[in-house]
Formats: structure tokens, sequence, C-alpha cells
């Protein structure tokens, strides 16, 4: 009685998730479809549908392909009914069917003018490449004044030794995709696309690469206007089973990498020619899969979930000072997303930097902060390539203090003096008097003035020179109303050199300047708010 009560718990259990789980799509086998094969659906505008199915016909020799037993393909045309059904079934085009197979076609915006797939069969030629195979080619067609498809023609880029068809066009009508065999192809079959001239010719055939193509078959591509390149392979490790239909996404950045469509559309049969409408999210798909009506049907489908593409960056935020240039660790970083705060408050680290998973294609604002330093942010947008990083530096300006050698300092020019004298040069009172009004701000605050002089003449003698010019440095302050237990002066000789200058390097003057210099340093940094 226990087992006969868990199996019941464990069939409650999964029933309640297949109820709760949604499908990304909603998908029927339309009512056209019989025992052969009907694939392949082209939009033709917005209320009419071409496909492809085997033609019966009243020829005195045998009109069936070989291997499969069917007849040849023939277009055909029908009406897209609100429910997704084809109705008012027809011939295509009695100019573009022939005796032999025709399928796959795509059409300009204006529908003006048609690409479509043919065997290798032109002006009453049927045409075998090298090893005694009819290959498939691609051809072309244009309407007449009497809304007639005439003018047919191969496509430039045809060869009777490699297969070209199964077209497609972008959005604006410059772009042509299609499949082929070509040399330069990466697998059995790979995607290609070339341009459409505003003059009617071609560029050069150019692989999409690996980002879409594998070392097996990618067949049947649709693009849509949002740049979203759907197309069957059998060449990737987690498909479901035979064809299955990926999408990438084309961007100026580059191709997002492939997106398996997922349960539903994909099955462990050949699922493919799958097309989509932008703006409906509805299209069709075909497929052999089991319980379908014949051998290849034509599916309807709704999508019910939209389709979320891998696209990961990172962000390393990069936190300098704006006067010295060097990273500043232990900053606060606040990473915001509109006016959702992402990260609050994260720490650089000891290169100054912080690392964030950002999301493709979204806005940032990054901010940096710390005691003594101004505030500053930064908008930034990430693009839509997956798998870079981005650098944002972001430069802090001091305010009023700095942090020097791990000293907090009065942020102010250095104090400089004239070589071997002690007294206060104009340019350094000027200094001085910024320092006295940041004493006078703030009241409590003491400070220590650090005297240093450069490597030349004897190190007793530079400590006896820096203590006199700290001397006088404390004096010209305290004459300027601050108190005397506020300020001190320490001589530090050659001691605390800032550069290479030390005995016996030869240096310029202005490099041993450098090391002529007055610091104000904060004894007390804890009373600055």
């Amino acid at each position: 009685m226990k087992k006969v009560f868990i199996i019941l718990l464990v069939f409650i259990s999964v029933f309640n998730y297949a109820q709760n789980k949604q499908e990304r799509y909603s998908i029927k086998n339309l009512s056209i479809n019989n025992a052969y094969s009907n694939f392949g659906t082209s939009f033709f505008g917005t209320d009419k549908m071409i496909f492809a199915a085997p033609a019966k016909r009243n020829y005195i020799i045998n009109n069936t392909w070989k291997p499969n037993g069917q007849p040849f393909l023939d277009l055909y045309e029908g009406t897209i009914s609100a429910d997704g059904e084809l109705t008012n079934i027809k011939k295509f085009s009695s100019k573009i069917n022939t005796k032999f197979h025709e399928a796959d076609v795509a059409f300009s915006k204006d529908k003006k003018t048609v690409y479509f797939s043919r065997s290798n069969y032109f002006d009453g030629k049927y045409k075998k490449d090298t090893l005694g195979i009819n290959r498939i080619k691609m051809f072309k067609a244009s309407v007449d004044s009497n809304n007639k498809w005439t003018n047919i023609e191969p496509m430039p880029f045809n060869n009777d030794n490699y297969s070209t068809g199964q077209p497609t066009i972008s959005e604006d009508g410059k772009t042509l995709y299609f499949v082929s065999d070509m040399p330069g192809t990466l697998g059995k079959t790979d995607i290609f696309k070339v341009a459409i001239h505003k003059d009617g010719t071609y560029g050069k055939p150019i692989n999409l690469g690996p980002e879409v193509n594998t070392p097996e078959r990618e067949m049947f591509p649709f693009i849509d206007g949002n740049n979203d390149l759907y197309y069957s392979t059998d060449g990737r490790p987690d498909g479901r089973g035979m064809l299955d239909v990926y999408v990438n996404r084309i961007t100026p950045d580059g191709i997002l990498p492939a997106v398996n469509l997922g349960d539903n559309i994909n099955s462990d049969r050949d699922d493919f020619a799958f097309i989509i409408d932008k703006d409906k999210r509805s299209g069709y798909f075909s497929s052999n899969r089991i319980n379908g009506k014949g051998d290849d049907d034509i599916y309807y489908f709704y999508e019910e979930i939209p389709l979320v593409y891998e696209c990961n960056q990172t962000i390393t935020v990069i936190v300098k000072s704006k006067k010295t240039k060097e990273v500043i660790s232990d900053a606060n970083l606040n990473i915001y997303k509109g006016e959702e705060l992402l990260v609050d408050g994260e720490k650089s680290n000891k290169q100054g930097e912080y690392v964030y998973n950002a999301d493709c294609e979204t806005t940032y604002k990054v901010e940096a902060s710390k005691k003594y330093y101004i505030t500053t942010s930064k908008v930034i947008k990430t693009s839509n390539k997956n798998k870079i990083n981005k650098n944002v530096i972001l430069y802090l300006p001091v305010d009023e203090f700095i942090v020097l050698r791990d000293k907090v300092m009065i942020d102010v020019n250095s104090i400089y003096f004239n070589y071997d004298k002690f007294n206060i040069r104009r340019d350094a009172a000027l200094e001085l008097d910024k320092v006295i009004a940041i004493m006078k701000k703030y009241p409590k605050l003491i400070v220590e003035s650090g005297s240093h002089t450069d490597s030349r003449g004897p190190d007793k003698y530079n400590m006896i020179l820096s203590d006199k010019r700290a001397k006088s440095t404390v004096d010209y302050i305290i004459s300027k109303g601050i108190s005397p237990d506020r300020i001190s002066g320490k001589g530090y000789g050659e001691t605390r050199l800032t550069n290479k200058c030390s005995n016996g390097v030869k240096c310029s003057e202005d490099e041993h300047q450098l090391n002529r210099r007055t610091e104000f340093v904060i004894v007390n940094p804890e009373v600055i708010n």
C-alpha cells in the first residue's frame, strides 16, 4: 500500500509540473498536409503563403523523384486565415514551376522580385555535375506589367558542380542569404550572404563563419526584420536530433551565439524551414516528426514566450586619481540600471578595479567615491556583442585633501624653495594661503608641515636646511592667524626622495626640484567630515 501511495505522489507531481510548465510555442499541424512531403513556407506579402509540395503530372514519362518515390516538387500559393490555416490553394506560377523540383522562395519587399531554388534545369537543359548529379541552383524572376512572373535567370554565382538555394532576404533588401556547398564551405552545406546592389548586380558570396556554420549541414535560413537569422542544422551538440532550428542575432558588432529554439519546435526528427512574423510572433515550420500526417508536414505556431539571447559582458571599472593618475584602491562603487541600484558600495581592489557581469545592450551608470575625493560617475551602454569586456576609467578629482603614500594631505601644489634657500617664494605664499584657508574651514585640523630637500649637498646640512624651511613655512602660517598648537614643522632632509635622484645619481634641475618640497600632512584626519 505504501509503494502504491509513493507512485501516486510521483504521478501527481509530474502531472502538476506538466500542467504548470508553459511551452514557448503553441503549434498545430495544418489541414492541408497529406501523405506526401509539404514543406518550406515563405511569406508572400501579409496574407499569402508559398510552399512546396509534390505535384502529380500527366506525363507519359515517369515524373517521380527516385530518392523518395514522390512526384517532383512544385510551388503552391495559399491564403493565410485567421487561425493560421492555408486556404484557396493553387499553383504559384506556371512560368516558375517546371517538371523538376522548385522550392524555397524569397520575395523582395515590393513583391516584384522572387528568388527560388530549382533543379539545375534552365532553357530546356537538364545539367549534371562531373559525378552525374543534378545540383540545386538558385534563380531570380520579376513581374511584368500584367503581374506575371517573367525574366527568369540563374544567379551569377551558380555552378554546375555545387548547389545554391534556399534564399532569404534582409528587411532592407540589401542582403541575400542562401545555402551552398560551394568552395569555402566549412561543413557539408553552409549559409552564405551576398550583397544586392542597386544596379541589380551582386557582391561576392561571404560565408557567415563558425558562429553559424558547423562541420555538418546548415539549411533553410530565414532572416526576420530584427536581423534574427533562423535556420536548421544537424551540427550542434545541444540538438534534439537530426535537423533542429536555431537562431543567431546579426548585429553591427558581429553575430551572437546560436540559440536552440527548444522543444515544441524541435523534435528527434528533422525540423526546418522556420519563418516568423516579427510583429505577430507567429509563423510556420516544417517537420517529419512522429505522429505527423505525411512525410514532411507544415506546422503553424505562435510564440508564447519570447526568446532570450545569451549575451553577457563584463564591465571593468578602474578608479584613478585625476591629479596623479595613480589607481585608487578601496573606492566605493555603485552601479545603477535606471533607478535600480545593482551594486551598492563594493570596493575597488589593490589595482583600483572592480569587475561587474553586465547584460548586453543595457545602459548603466557607474559611480565611484572615496573620502577626500569628489564623487564621479559615468553613463555607459554595453554593446550587443557577446563575451567582451568594457573598461571604464573613472578619474576622481581631489576634494581639498589627497592621499599620497598612505598619508592624508592638504591638496595644494608643492611648496618649492630655491636651491640652498629657505625663504618663502611668491608662488609658495599663494599655496600657503590655500593651506591657511582650509585650516580655517576645519578649525580642529592639526597639520604637520614636512619639508624636504634634494640629495645634493651633505646629508647633515640638508637636514638642517629642511628644518629651516619647515620653520619658515610654520612662521608664515602662524602669521596669518593660525594657532601655533595646530601647525608644526619638521625637516626630513633628503631621507624621503620622490624619485631616483639620490646621492651620485645624475639628474636634471627639474628632477631635483621635485624633491625640494613641503607637504602638509593631516595629523588627525578623523576630524574631516
